[in-house]
């Protein structure tokens, strides 16, 4: 295993120096950020344009895959979280063209997987929604096989908002979605697995684990505190809205021991990427990376 961090939380810092104190602070491992360099994203930590895939060339991608492994750092995957189901179909359109970009700038850089969801219509159901899938995904599965390249898709249900009642903005959240896309859609597709997600969804994390995890592709540590105070005024079919709240590994439910545990069981040997979205480690750079320092050294005696 190789721990890493994702660069979204530092969107106005250049690629180079988020390298460059990644590595000098005890990381092996990179996720880069890929969201159009002028993309109006205004979700949280979503935007971030580390790498601008529109138009790469070989020359290009190449010298910032030698850029990254001269510091010592190995990228995990390139990152880019859109909804390629939106109910927009101009914006559905854009997202899944750019979506292929990056899998076509993964492929030149010779990074072999690309990080994102598989998306949703909020109004649909689940079943509709996967119906709908079906019909968008072969696209973008054909040009990830083209450029030999693997998905990895994130599980969160991207339901936290009144734009994202009462569906969310991604799929692939649980269990019986997950084997669904696997047979669908082969090999090219895995999960990018994110356990905190798991917490508020009542989902068995180990159980998930010994399941699927021949089918990770990459995994992000991050956390999750439930606010029991939160969750007796709201509910939960609020779907964590007042009640869970995203923190740093070791700051919150998740049982990080089982996590390792469970991975180790099924032989994961990948990419373990901090994904920051704490509030309490947000408002500046340093504090960003002291967040990102608190994960590092709950996480590194697991990481070998």
């Amino acid at each position: 295993m190789k721990l890493g961090l994702l660069t979204a939380p530092f969107p106005e810092t250049p690629l180079n120096d988020v390298a460059d104190w990644t590595a000098a602070n005890g990381f092996t491992t990179i996720e880069i950020a890929c969201w159009p360099a002028t993309s109006g994203d205004t979700r949280r930590y979503a935007g971030t344009s580390h790498i601008d895939v529109d138009g790469i060339s070989d020359a290009q991608a190449s010298e910032i895959a030698d850029r990254m492994s001269s510091k010592g750092l190995e990228i995990s995957g390139l990152g880019y979280y859109p909804n390629p189901l939106h109910p927009d179909d101009d914006h559905a359109r854009m997202v899944i063209d750019h979506l292929k970009k990056v899998v076509v700038a993964a492929g030149k850089m010779g990074v072999g997987v690309v990080n994102t969801f598989i998306g949703a219509d909020r109004s649909l159901t689940q079943d509709e929604n996967w119906e709908k899938a079906t019909r968008v995904w072969p696209e973008i599965i054909s040009c990830a096989q083209d450029s030999g390249v693997k998905i990895a898709i994130e599980n969160c249900p991207m339901i936290f908002s009144k734009d994202e009642w009462p569906s969310g903005h991604n799929l692939a959240y649980n269990p019986r979605i997950w084997r669904r896309m696997f047979e669908e859609f082969s090999e090219t597709i895995g999960l990018n697995f994110d356990p905190s997600h798991l917490i508020w969804l009542m989902i068995d994390i180990e159980s998930a684990i010994l399941e699927f995890g021949e089918r990770f592709y990459h995994f992000q540590a991050k956390d999750v505190m439930i606010d029991h105070d939160g969750l007796y005024e709201n509910g939960s079919i609020s779907s964590g809205i007042g009640w869970q709240i995203p923190r740093l590994p070791g700051l919150g439910d998740v049982d990080w021991a089982v996590v390792f545990r469970s991975l180790y069981r099924v032989g994961y040997d990948g990419p373990i990427i901090i994904e920051h979205e704490d509030r309490d480690f947000e408002k500046t750079d340093e504090l960003v990376k002291r967040g990102f320092l608190i994960a590092r050294d709950v996480l590194a005696p697991y990481v070998h």
